[in-house]
This record gives C-alpha cells, sequence and structure tokens, in this order.
C-alpha cells in the first residue's frame, strides 16, 4: 500500500514514500560520507530488504539495485508478501534463489524509500531540502559498499539491475573489481548520451520550474506536484514506443470525452493522454519531487570512464563475467549502447536480445526472457 501524497498536503521529514509491512526495511548507518562533488552529509543511512542466508565465507551474495523510480522491494518475502517489481527472477527455484543466494536490494542515498535522501531530516529534524548534496551513480556504489561490508559480505556472485540499476551494476564492477565477480546489465549504456541527458534535463526542469518547487524547500506546504507529474509523462513516452501506444490508443478519444467538444481549447482527451495522466498520478502518490530530481541528475551524470581515461579505458579493467541484455525496441537505451560495452570488455562478450513490442521497460516485464541465460553465464 503506498502513502498517499497530496499536493495540499505538506510533505514533512519521513523518508518512506512507499509504505512497507513493519520489519520489512531494513537500515543500516554507514557514516559521514562526503559526495564526488564535495558535498556532506554527517550520517547516511540505507534502507534495504534481503532474501536468503549469507554463508560463513560472505561470497554467495547478489546485489539488486533498483531503476529510477525503483524501491527494495524485488520480490515477495516472509516479511513483505506483496509481489514485487521482479518476481520472475527473485525466488525459490528461480534464477536468484534465496535458497543458495543471499540477496540485498538497498534503496539508493538521494531517494524516497528509506534511505537518506532530501525529505530525511538533519539533526534539527528539518528536511535536507535544497541543502541535499549532489549524487553521482559512483557515490551510491561506495555507500553500498560500506553496506555489504557491514553485512559481512566478502564479495558479490552477482551485481544486477536494469536503466539506473544497471548503472550501479556497472560501476560496481569497475569501482570493486574484487568484490564483482558477475555483473548483469539490462537496458543501460556505459555513459549517459546527449539525448539521454536532453530528456533528464527536461524532467528536472519540469519539476524546478513547477511554482511550488521553492529551490526544493517545500516540505512545509504544497510540493511540486504538478512538476513531478509532467517529468513523469515525459519519463514514461520513453520507456514505451510508438508501435506499442499506436496499438493499444491510436487517436481514440478517451471515453465520455470528445477532443473536439469545445470551440475555444479542447477540454477532452484522447485515450494516450488519459493513459499518460493515470501514470503520472500513480507516481504522485509514491514519490518525492526532490528526489526525482536528484536520482535524475544522478543517471544523468553516469559515465564509468569518468576520471579513469574514457569509458573504453575503464571496461578494460573489469574482471566481472558480464551478462548484457537490451531490448529491441529500447529507444531510450538503444541496444548498440550495451554492444559497446560488450566491445569493450575483455574477452568475448555478447548481448542478449530481449524481444518485446514495448520498449525500455520489457527488462521489467519480459524476465522469462532473461532468467535461463542470466543464470547459465552468472553460474547462479
Amino acid at each position: 500500500m503506498t502513502a498517499e501524497v497530496e499536493a495540499s498536503t505538506p510533505l514533512g521529514a519521513r523518508n518512506d514514500f512507499g509504505e512497507r509491512p513493519a520489519g520489512a526495511l531494513k537500515f543500516a548507518q554507514v557514516g559521514q560520507y562526503t559526495f564526488e562533488t564535495g558535498g556532506c552529509l554527517p550520517q547516511v543511512e540505507l534502507a534495504y530488504e534481503t532474501w536468503g542466508t549469507l554463508n560463513a565465507a560472505g561470497d554467495n551474495a547478489v546485489l539488486v539495485a533498483h531503476a529510477l523510480t525503483g524501491d527494495t522491494h524485488v520480490a515477495a518475502s516472509p516479511s513483505d508478501p506483496a509481489p514485487g517489481w521482479w518476481e520472475g527472477l527473485l525466488g525459490m527455484g528461480k534464477p536468484i534463489d534465496p535458497e543458495k543466494h543471499f540477496v540485498v536490494a538497498p534503496a539508493m542515498v538521494g531517494g524516497c524509500y528509506g534511505s537518506t535522501g532530501p525529505a530525511s531530516p538533519d539533526s534539527a529534524g528539518i528536511p535536507w531540502g535544497s541543502r541535499f548534496p549532489f549524487v553521482t551513480i559512483r557515490d551510491a556504489v561506495h555507500l553500498e559498499a560500506r553496506l555489504a561490508a557491514q553485512l559481512g559480505i566478502t564479495s558479490f556472485l552477482a551485481v544486477v539491475g536494469g536503466s539506473m540499476g544497471g548503472a550501479r551494476a556497472l560501476e560496481w564492477a569497475a569501482t570493486y573489481p574484487d568484490m564483482v565477480r558477475g555483473m548483469g546489465i539490462f537496458s543501460c549504456g556505459a555513459a549517459s548520451t546527449a539525448e539521454q541527458i536532453a530528456f533528464g534535463q527536461a524532467q528536472v526542469q519540469a519539476i524546478r520550474n513547477d511554482p511550488h518547487y521553492r529551490g526544493g524547500d517545500y516540505y512545509d506546504g504544497p510540493g511540486p506536484q504538478d512538476g513531478l507529474a509532467l517529468a513523469r509523462r515525459i519519463a514514461h513516452i520513453t520507456y514505451r514506443t510508438e508501435t506499442e501506444l499506436s496499438a493499444r490508443f491510436g487517436r481514440t478519444a478517451q471515453p465520455g470525452e470528445d477532443p473536439f467538444g469545445a470551440p475555444q481549447r479542447r477540454n477532452g482527451r484522447y485515450q494516450v493522454e488519459s493513459y499518460l495522466d493515470h501514470q503520472a498520478k500513480k507516481l504522485l502518490q509514491r514519490f518525492d519531487p526532490n528526489a526525482y530530481l536528484g536520482l535524475a541528475e544522478a543517471l544523468m551524470s553516469h559515465d564509468v570512464g569518468r576520471g579513469r581515461g574514457g569509458v573504453a579505458q575503464a571496461l578494460a579493467q573489469v574482471t566481472a563475467t558480464p551478462f548484457l541484455a537490451a531490448v529491441d525496441t529500447d529507444r531510450l537505451y538503444f541496444p548498440e549502447q550495451s554492444q559497446q560495452i560488450a566491445d569493450l570488455l575483455p574477452g568475448d562478450a555478447g548481448v542478449h536480445t530481449i524481444t518485446s513490442p514495448i520498449g525500455h521497460d520489457g527488462f521489467l516485464t519480459s524476465p522469462d526472457q532473461l532468467g535461463a541465460q542470466m543464470r547459465e553465464t552468472l553460474g547462479l
């Protein structure tokens, strides 16, 4: 069940916008941290969920990294039986199996699913808001490494994720090669492209230009809900394909609404407009605008080659066994970006193709096309 976040309701200092049953989330204090660009927090807390048991050697662990608006709830668990967002890959007898693996899914720093983020209170109880540091994908990985150390993990059998989760998985393999034996990178490239940055900037500006944004310090009053809703609409168009939208909606009007029913500005919607409105409304109920803005900018910053002599040099040093997958219709992260990673990694890495009419979100909706190949390649 999600927490309702209305535009007229102060958001307060809480930082778990998706309510989980008591005991589902675990929390770790991972200490003071100075971010890549210089900002600092006196204490960072990471929220996470786990499945399975860590073995004595601490080396049967699998880290699952969520996408931009994802959370820790990858699959059902005894403490939270609600279905998760990757049920096809995690569970008894599935490729990531709690009977064999210790699975950890952390909420990324800067988000709003339990880990320290802009809505979190400082020592005086005031939300960080505009004072929250700029977060990069590399920052998130450094903090997750601290969590892994606290949990007693000596190495990961695999680090896997799609989209922003794929960026984190790749950064893990490049930053901590001695800890990562396998990596699953789905629908993601080695660095965000100019077009991906452009899409991200449009979403970020939608939030910043909302009059309720107030520079990010809106927690004592209405938040920039209209801006967040627009950002979600922009993003969701990139997650799907023209073919799917045309097949599902075409130019059909929403029932009871006539797009040609007004003499001045139209007041009726096409079905595709209603669909985007629905997606926006769902996100408003579970996400903090500051968190969306910060995580979008983190993904815009993604570049595994930054400070490492470029992408080619960085990938040449990766030692983890790769399992790369791309959606054939993805128009946000083109399959060529996955192929670039494959070409630059040591050895003879290939790219597994997910066939789906819907585009980028295919890595989430078609886990049946990932499981067997991922298990075989990564030795799960």
